[in-house]
């Protein structure tokens, strides 16, 4: 088990300028996107900084949902400042952003691919420490503050992929729930999807026992482990948590209970996947975010580009994905359908998937303002196979997909991917 350690209450961003003097760091590079340089968020860590008397440069040309392009400029931004320890504030893609800012610039005649999951990149494992990375979550959602995940957009293979290692992860996760205020509804509702798609597909990936193959070296053995005792305390309560504070969320911004809390589940949850993994819903998530035919924009989305949230497109196959599981392993399936509010207590085995589809189909209808289905993203029939072989290369996950067929059965593996998408295109 491996994960962030975590500061978590209102105000703790204050704290942060004493954090890095107590590392006795000189030059922090902070991290952040252009829309959050002027919130309060990055105004309170910047004052922590100045009262601590910690120099800092600025870096706030974060893409929401990062590509290669913007990862590489980030990059060379960092290897030019050549910072003591990174600090980013913002969302998901703030943090995976300095994560990887971080590590090649631990590894500057590394190139891009190298780290990069396998098959689309090299795999190859980090075998030194890096810098001291602080990570302040602006949004409720991804849990990247405790994870060594780093996600991106490979546009050349249209699908993202990423890195993942524990040596990526924070040294600190400062969680302040005054800091995800400034989220607007869609934006908190995108990431809460996020959180919910977090908690069941660990709780439902393959169990850690059964994962293969063995590593060799422990240097070797994935982030991604497999449902397992621990994780599966964190995935559950996350779980829980979202699926009654996740609606109050979205629909009041001013309910502070409920967004503390979805920040709290987020975080939690973020401990679970980050070491039992996901599976479906993010594999398939990929190339629906990357490729995006009918350049869809995200109602709330104030960014200068098409955008489907990583939210978005993890929730909008996950009926389809839950029904396709549910008989792995049909009592994680009903346990969880029992938290949707379900009376499991007459229910077959048979029918696990089913309910957890429906109750999931219901909850996201309930939430108001989600495309139901990839029809309402602007994805036809048409565009299956080039999902299906987008889906392909996320091994690192499929392998964590209860039911799917191994890589040695790729034509089986390809036609329920392709039975998987088309029971996505609307529920």
């Amino acid at each position: 088990m491996a994960a962030s350690s975590i500061r978590f209450g209102p105000g703790v961003t204050a704290e942060v300028g004493m954090d890095f003097r107590n590392l006795g760091v000189r030059r922090v590079a902070l991290v952040t996107d252009a829309t959050l340089r002027a919130l309060r968020p990055v105004e309170v860590a910047v004052a922590a900084l100045e009262r601590e008397r910690v120099r800092y440069a600025v870096y706030a040309d974060v893409r929401v949902e990062p590509g290669e392009g913007s990862i590489k400029h980030a990059v060379s931004w960092a290897k030019a400042e050549q910072p003591d320890a990174f600090l980013a504030v913002g969302g998901g893609s703030v943090m995976d952003t300095a994560k990887l800012m971080n590590l090649y610039t631990c590894y500057p005649s590394a190139s891009f691919l190298d780290f990069v999951n396998k098959p689309l990149g090299g795999g190859r494992p980090i075998d030194k420490p890096l810098k001291p990375l602080i990570c302040v979550p602006t949004t409720a959602g991804t849990g990247s503050e405790t994870t060594g995940t780093a996600i991106f957009d490979l546009a050349g293979k249209r699908a993202k992929t990423g890195v993942a290692h524990r040596a990526l992860k924070p040294l600190l996760g400062i969680c302040d729930p005054l800091n995800t205020r400034t989220m607007p509804s869609a934006v908190h509702a995108s990431s809460g999807l996020d959180v919910l798609c977090h908690s069941l597909e660990s709780w439902t990936a393959i169990p850690y026992h059964e994962r293969v193959p063995r590593p060799t070296n422990p240097i070797l053995r994935p982030a991604y482990q497999g449902a397992n005792p621990i994780s599966d305390i964190f995935s559950l309560q996350a779980l829980r948590a979202t699926v009654k504070y996740l609606p109050r969320a979205v629909r009041d911004p001013d309910d502070a209970e409920a967004q503390s809390q979805m920040l709290l589940a987020a975080t939690l949850a973020g401990v679970g996947f980050g070491n039992a993994g996901v599976h479906l819903c993010h594999g398939m998530s990929y190339p629906i975010s990357s490729q995006n035919p009918a350049r869809y924009h995200h109602p709330g989305y104030v960014v200068p580009h098409p955008i489907i949230p990583h939210g978005v497109s993890v929730a909008v196959t996950a009926p389809a994905v839950f029904r396709f599981t549910g008989p792995s392993n049909p009592d994680r399936h009903l346990a969880a359908a029992e938290i949707f509010g379900v009376d499991i207590a007459n229910v077959k085995s048979e029918s696990a998937g089913e309910v957890l589809s429906e109750a999931l189909s219901e909850f996201l209808v309930k939430l108001g303002d989600q495309p139901r289905g990839l029809k309402a993203l602007g994805f036809s029939e048409g565009d299956v196979d080039g999902l299906v072989e987008g889906t392909i290369p996320q091994r690192r996950v499929l392998m964590l997909a209860p039911n799917l067929a191994s890589e040695e059965e790729a034509e089986k593996g390809r036609e329920q991917l392709r039975g998987l998408f088309l029971d996505a295109m609307e529920y």
